[in-house]
């Protein structure tokens, strides 16, 4: 006589489904976590950036050097210019490049510009002439880099060193790795503008982040290759 099969129903416990109110909710709250981490760390981050490059001394041979325009006075460069002109004088004399590029344009009502006042200057500190290339357009760092990007482009240069205060390198070596520059950083050493100052290096690191958010998009890619 065959034995009965007993089969055993096993209760199955329902699934509990999450509103999807709730889903959506959370997901913002996750969003917003990250968001607020992000708020916190970019800061932090641009200023490590801006002090780490700020200490940065690479005398490697490039094909020019480039010193970022600042103040000057009727053709008489300011404190500041001289500092990064006196500078560049020195990686000349060290042969990091054969040639040095002043850079920035003027103000109303100014009869020179930055570019050209460094011209003067290094001619008159012994600096050939043949040496020297002037791009006296732009008002500021973005404007003047992307002249200089131009230029670099129809003399078949690709490597630059960068001289400026140390503050002001990272914005300038972010602005010129976007255009296509292979840089190299050297900032000023001695005279105005070379300490790295909380109030310099906050101003500098607002600065880097305005490029990383809003310019680096429209900024173009001058020197491919």
């Amino acid at each position: 006589m065959a034995t009965p099969t007993l089969t055993r129903t096993v209760a199955r416990t329902p699934r509990t489904r999450v509103p999807v109110r709730s889903r959506v909710v959370g997901f913002f709250v996750v969003l917003m976590l990250l968001g607020v981490v992000a708020a916190v760390a970019a800061p932090i981050y641009a200023g490590w950036r801006v002090v780490t490059d700020g200490r940065a001394d690479d005398r490697r041979a490039t094909d020019a050097i480039v010193v970022l325009g600042a103040a000057q006075f009727n053709g008489k460069p300011s404190p500041v210019l001289k500092a990064r002109l006196e500078h560049a004088k020195d990686l000349y004399a060290d042969e990091v490049a054969t040639r040095i590029v002043t850079v920035g344009g003027k103000q109303p009502g100014d009869r020179f510009t930055e570019a050209g006042a460094g011209v003067k200057y290094l001619v008159e500190h012994g600096i050939p002439a043949t040496d020297i290339s002037a791009v006296g357009s732009g008002h500021d760092t973005l404007q003047s880099m992307t002249a200089v990007a131009r230029m670099a482009q129809r003399e078949g240069w690709t490597s630059v060193t960068l001289v400026s205060d140390p503050a002001h390198m990272a914005r300038v070596n972010a602005i010129a790795q976007q255009l296509g520059f292979q840089t190299h950083l050297s900032p000023t050493r001695a005279g105005d503008g070379t300490s790295l100052t909380p109030g310099y290096v906050a101003r500098e690191t607002a600065g880097l982040l305005a490029f990383e958010a809003a310019q680096r998009w429209n900024t173009p890619h001058v020197l491919h290759g």
